[in-house]
């Protein structure tokens, strides 16, 4: 097991604090290669994956960037394609109770689809936060961690989620999130503004299944928006399925997805390291497709 750590309440707000210095990348000489990762799909959702360099157009703040950097979802040569790390986070407080089967049986098909990810990080949460990392050579392990798991406490979604961005942070290549949950944060120290602009800061993909169907009629459509919210800040996406057949949907979107995602790179022409928000806007030049990807992101800055 690559790394194994339970964060306590009384630690966490340190931890989170420190995380802006940690996603926030340091300039080296000057300027540093942007990324963003791209999902482009026609007027009826259908993925676009047929698309070049010449296709897109990239400005920061309204002014035009030279892409220098293109790929095109997962190349023919796996050598060629970036690392891929994959982020599980499960709810297991005593509010998915009724659910919790669901989510096991759910992480675990997910996963068995999921072979491209170098490795796994599985957080576990109620009260606390639990993480684990796993190469594919543990999967054996991981899948029994998964099993064992039983629920209690309140839920500290939040938190769990300040702490998978912590981690990530510190690995190279694409990072997708997938977040179990039924979206009632009853325990974080992180407030959701808060997390939301870390989830603007940071460079990984949230895909989240929220599991809806046993919560409250008078928070189910708070927790349904919070959770889009989430996903939607990193160009990711939310589903809530009702039973296995739609599960079963609902991953073939994903990975789809993953596989078509573009990977658009370019060197801004802003080079001050001012630490601000930039926003970027990405458009095709086939006024017909639609584009979701990062609405920006937070300049580099000196130390």
């Amino acid at each position: 097991m690559l790394q194994c750590q339970s964060v306590a309440r009384a630690a966490l707000t340190a931890l989170v604090f420190s995380l802006w210095s940690a996603i926030q990348p340091t300039y080296k000489s000057g300027v540093d290669l942007v990324t963003f990762g791209v999902t482009v799909t026609d007027r009826k959702g259908a993925l676009v994956t047929d698309l070049t360099r010449d296709d897109f157009d990239v400005f920061e703040d309204g002014k035009r960037q030279d892409v220098s950097q293109f790929m095109a979802g997962e190349p023919d040569d796996a050598a060629l394609a970036p690392e891929m790390h994959l982020g599980l986070l499960l709810d297991v407080s005593e509010s998915m109770g009724e659910d919790i089967a669901f989510t096991k049986t759910a992480s675990v098909k997910f996963l068995n689809r999921m072979t491209e990810a170098r490795d796994v990080t599985v957080m576990d949460f109620d009260t606390e936060v639990r993480a684990a990392r796993y190469s594919q050579a543990e999967f054996a392990r991981l899948i029994e961690r998964i099993r064992q798991k039983r629920v209690g406490g309140y839920t500290a979604i939040y938190d769990a989620i300040g702490v998978y961005l912590d981690g990530a942070a510190g690995q190279d290549g694409r990072k997708i999130m997938l977040l179990y949950t039924d979206g009632g944060d009853t325990r974080s120290s992180l407030p959701f503004h808060e997390l939301v602009d870390l989830l603007k800061a940071s460079d990984v993909t949230v895909y989240v299944i929220g599991a809806l169907e046993h919560q409250p009629a008078s928070t189910k459509e708070a927790q349904r928006l919070s959770l889009l919210q989430i996903a939607q800040t990193t160009a990711g996406q939310a589903f809530f399925p009702t039973s296995a057949k739609q599960l079963d949907e609902v991953y073939e979107k994903v990975l789809a997805e993953i596989r078509a995602q573009y990977t658009l790179g370019y060197m801004s022409t802003n080079t001050k390291p001012d630490g601000v928000w930039r926003k970027v806007e990405i458009k095709v030049k086939n006024a017909g497709l639609r584009v979701r990807a990062r609405k920006g992101y937070f300049a580099a800055f000196r130390k």
